[in-house]
């Protein structure tokens, strides 16, 4: 029987550029880049599941974001729904709390950084959209 999540991911922009965080080596997919984030717990509204993961992965709060898009990607044993939002302001000190690699990237230039299959697309419309209009 396939599993099926929820998952929210970030589109953190500074200065017109996004983050993208490398998977640590100690999990699945390592050594890939992704857009952080994580699972929605049950019960929980995706606001608050994108505030809570973003506070464990990296150590800020969102303060100013907004729901971009949905999507669903299904993996070999797993269906992912994920729901992207656009942060444009944030607080705390940006700090990888599983010892991610990060950086910054321009939209038009994601350089050759091998994304996870469900962000690909993402990217790819980042790269055709440019930042958006905060």
């Amino acid at each position: 029987m396939r599993g099926e999540i929820h998952v929210v991911a970030a589109v953190i922009w500074q200065d017109g550029r996004y983050l993208a965080v490398e998977r640590p080596d100690h999990g699945p997919w390592a050594g890939w880049w992704e857009f952080p984030g994580g699972k929605i717990e049950p019960g929980e509204a995706r606001e608050a599941a994108l505030a809570r993961e973003l506070k464990e992965e990296l150590n800020i709060t969102p303060v100013r974001f907004e729901f971009w898009r949905g999507k669903r990607h299904s993996y070999r044993r797993m269906d992912v729904n994920l729901y992207f939002f656009h942060v444009f302001e944030y607080s705390g000190l940006l700090v990888p709390q599983e010892g991610q690699v990060m950086t910054w990237l321009e939209p038009g230039n994601p350089g050759s950084r091998v994304f996870l299959p469900a962000d690909v697309e993402i990217v790819q419309d980042l790269k055709r959209s440019g930042p958006p209009r905060s």
